[in-house]
């Protein structure tokens, strides 16, 4: 192990997570890509099992699908992504942004995933060093990232990320490693029952649902993370940054104002803002604010 010992200096770790989290970032956008197909195939076979009827037409694919089989390939022509043709961003660069074979357009977002998680890595192990504080720090704010995007392409958040996530925090703050551990379950209860309460006001008061049941799961998440004394500041800056981009996306977007606009990307970014940042805009901003 002394031989690796060189992977843990300060001048050298940040650089050896921004590779690993670009490696992450690539298997994210297919996470991201990939997962809410496999939720829609699921839903289709429990509705015709419970029906009794034929499955109805799916737009997910069929066969054997999951988020490692089959090999990823350009969903306009079919064609099998080498693995020269699947280095992070590197690759996208050099095709110049198009399918080798059919020079379809590849969005710039997957080279965008892949550069934020990457940044992501860099800067908690840059933050914590080599700690097992920068491995929790990192994979929390991959998970984040997934999450945001997914709920951005489907207004969904994923029982399959959200959950994991939200024990997650709880295994790891065993020990204390970011908040105490009853801080960390008190979090999480107070996360769901936060946005639940919120929830069933609005409902009561309009008629209507203002937020899907993931923003709950994802705040318990984020509270089981981060203790329950970081979660006001959560709630805050979400809220101000989903206000800001909402009326920003009405006056200037044209966006509906009876259209829905996810909330998910905001608690993500809000999370990994408090992660990072928390202890210092509570100590410098807040009493300003106050």
């Amino acid at each position: 192990m002394a031989a690796f010992g060189w992977l843990a200096q300060p001048a050298v770790l940040p650089w050896v997570a921004l590779a690993l989290g670009l490696c992450i970032g690539s298997f994210l956008n297919v996470v991201i890509h990939r997962l809410p197909k496999m939720m829609e195939r699921e839903w289709r076979e429990q509705c015709a099992e419970l029906t009794g009827a034929a499955a109805p037409a799916a737009t997910a694919p069929q066969g054997r699908y999951n988020l490692l089989v089959p090999r990823s390939a350009c969903p306009a022509c079919g064609h099998r992504i080498s693995a020269i043709q699947n280095i992070p961003i590197l690759s996208w660069l050099a095709l110049r942004g198009k399918c080798a074979a059919c020079r379809t357009r590849i969005a710039v977002r997957y080279p965008l995933v892949e550069l934020a998680a990457g940044v992501i890595g860099a800067y908690a192990a840059w933050r914590y060093g080599p700690t097992l504080t920068a491995l929790g720090g990192a994979a929390f704010g991959w998970a984040l990232l997934a999450l945001a995007v997914v709920d951005l392409d489907t207004q969904l958040l994923p029982d399959d990320i959200t959950l994991p996530l939200l024990w997650a925090g709880l295994l790891v703050n065993l020990g204390g490693l970011i908040a105490p551990l009853g801080a960390a379950v008190i979090g999480a209860v107070a996360g769901y029952l936060a946005l639940w309460l919120v929830y069933w006001a609005f409902k009561l008061a309009t008629g209507k649902e203002g937020m899907g049941h993931g923003d709950f799961k994802l705040l318990a998440a984020i509270g089981a993370w981060l203790g329950w004394q970081k979660l006001p500041l959560v709630i805050l800056l979400s809220s101000v940054v989903g206000a800001a981009v909402g009326i920003a996306l009405i006056v200037f977007a044209r966006h509906g104002r009876g259209k829905p606009i996810p909330f998910g990307p905001y608690l993500a970014a809000a999370g990994l803002i408090a992660l990072f940042w928390g202890e210092h805009i509570t100590r410098r901003w807040l009493p300003i604010l106050g």
